[in-house]
């Protein structure tokens, strides 16, 4: 899947913050509690009440359309191949599975170089984030399912504060996200040395693919059917 940015990226022109919370919502969720698996697109009839829930499950659906879409494109499989050659030094001896990194590599190298072109403004995305906090996000999540919507409140706050998606215009501080992902599965993933040397071969892969980073994003914003005039995207 595609990381917070880069979902952000394809609804970075709506002022209905809603929708932009229903864009990175998946994630969020899966971050509070790596059980929780919600499936609302499924269950339509439950959020037809208010235009809230409305904006939060466009965005919703939105997310899993861009994450298919991006799972399915020639830059995903080419961009694996690519950055998994980089990161084979730093894997010597280490437990960590090289599609596994280099999967999540290429979606968090993807956030960076949106930062490092400036193509989106993160400070609004976080605002529009603090904006949504509210009963009506609370009550969407309740019909979705969620069975702790305090436990999700604590993270979500958390997230918001930390403001941590800056520290990705730094390589090191992705590759910092990277070790903390792998010792979800792996309790040692990388040593000190192995560290470094992921950091070598994220800055390579960088250098490497800079110029065209940003071709999926056209390719898939080409791809996704225009709601531009939708009234849910008006104030």
């Amino acid at each position: 899947m595609m990381n917070f940015l880069s979902h952000y990226y394809f609804e970075r022109h709506t002022d209905n913050p809603y929708i932009v919370l229903g864009m990175v919502l998946p994630d969020l969720i899966r971050n509070a509690d790596k059980t929780w698996n919600p499936h609302p697109q499924k269950h339509e009839h439950l959020f037809n009440q208010s235009s809230t829930d409305l904006s939060l499950l466009t965005g919703w659906k939105t997310h899993l359309e861009v994450d298919r879409l991006f799972h399915n494109s020639q830059y995903f499989t080419v961009q694996t191949a690519n950055l998994k050659k980089f990161l084979l030094p730093a894997l010597k001896d280490s437990p960590v599975k090289p599609f596994f990194l280099a999967h999540i590599g290429v979606e968090l190298m993807l956030d960076q170089q949106l930062l490092h072109h400036q193509k989106i403004n993160a400070g609004r995305f976080y605002e529009q984030l603090q904006e949504a906090n509210t009963p009506q996000l609370h009550e969407f999540l309740r019909k979705a399912g969620i069975p702790d919507v305090d436990k999700f409140d604590n993270f979500y706050q958390k997230f918001i504060s930390s403001r941590y998606l800056f520290s990705y215009n730094e390589t090191k501080n992705v590759g910092y996200a990277l070790t903390q992902i792998c010792k979800r599965v792996w309790k040692t993933p990388f040593t000190e040395d192995q560290s470094q040397l992921l950091i070598h071969g994220l800055n390579a892969y960088h250098e490497h693919t800079a110029d065209r980073s940003m071709e999926i994003f056209s390719e898939i914003e080409q791809l996704l059917p225009s709601r531009g005039n939708s009234p849910l995207f008006s104030d």
